[in-house]
């Protein structure tokens, strides 16, 4: 049994492959859109996700899960508009979104996502 980890620290990988599925760690939005509003946290979140799956070698096409956390139900008609624009027609994973509480004041989304690996 093969498990890799990617760009790992003491608390966490960013990214842990197993069987050529690859389980990503909870993405937030970058420093330039922190104080932004939810469709620009959720425009550079996916923007991440889209640099951390390209980096072991996987794409939007590939994606089997996502779960997103937005911080106010209230964001969820923005947050679509982002996430449909992103999600390539025919590749929609399966997909949760709940409310919950962010670990900083300033951060309205976050998200989780698993996805197959061709290279592994």
């Amino acid at each position: 049994m093969t498990i890799k980890r990617h760009d790992t620290k003491a608390r966490m990988s960013r990214a842990v492959i197993h069987q050529g599925v690859a389980y990503l760690c909870g993405q937030v939005s970058g420093p330039e859109a922190r104080y932004e509003d939810i469709k620009a946290q959720t425009e550079s979140m996916l923007a991440r996700v889209d640099a951390l799956l390209k980096e072991i070698g996987s794409s939007r096409e590939q994606l089997l899960s996502a779960t997103i956390y937005l911080k106010d139900g209230s964001d969820f008609a923005a947050m679509n508009d982002v996430w449909d624009a992103w999600v390539p027609e025919g590749y929609a994973p399966a997909r949760t979104c709940v409310c919950a509480p962010l670990p900083a004041d300033e951060l309205k989304v976050e998200i989780t996502v698993t996805a197959a690996v061709s290279n592994e």
